[in-house]
């Protein structure tokens, strides 16, 4: 009998979210967590996102979706903008799961370099399936590590919303 892996998705919410919107399409969250579910064996998908109350038909949706939701405070830049910094969070308990031998393999969904030092410790130990860039962007600290890299855009017709489907409205804090 062949054993599936066991890996957890950390997931940085706004990065998904503006990445792909950059890109001109908007992600269909249901068909995402499908999707990583199938290709990559994901099992928990931890998604990081700012608190914000209004947005609660898009926390709904996003937990019957299959995601596992992570609040952060949220706080407001100098021009009003919503501010959900997850980094650290999003870093520690990819860390503290990886401790505690809870996942095989972690796939690390943003294009931030924030991440960079995650990505390394997580590459050296062995416990890195990919890292997914919802943006063609990426950062070059995550692209000069010589680790499995996926641009999301190239998934793009597996998992776009289509004209028929509705997900609740969203802000760039998810």
């Amino acid at each position: 009998m062949i054993s599936k892996e066991n890996n957890f998705a950390y997931i940085d919410g706004a990065n998904l979210y503006n990445g792909v919107d950059e890109l001109g399409w908007k992600l269909d969250y249901k068909k995402f967590r499908k999707w990583l579910k199938d290709k990559y064996n994901v099992i928990n998908a931890y998604l990081f996102i700012g608190l914000v109350s209004k947005n609660k038909n898009l926390y709904t949706y996003l937990q019957e979706s299959g995601f596992i939701l992570i609040y952060k405070e949220i706080t407001y830049n100098g021009t009003g903008k919503v501010k959900g910094n997850c980094d650290a969070a999003l870093v520690l308990k990819a860390a503290c799961d990886f401790y505690e031998k809870n996942y095989e393999k972690a796939v690390i969904v943003s294009s931030d370099g924030d991440y960079a030092e995650l990505v390394d410790f997580l590459k050296q130990k062995n416990a890195l399936r990919i890292v997914i860039s919802p943006n063609n962007k990426c950062s070059y600290l995550l692209r000069k590590q010589n680790i499995p890299l996926l641009y999301l855009d190239n998934q793009k017709n597996k998992l776009k919303i289509t004209v028929k489907e509705k997900t609740p409205n969203e802000d760039r804090t998810s």
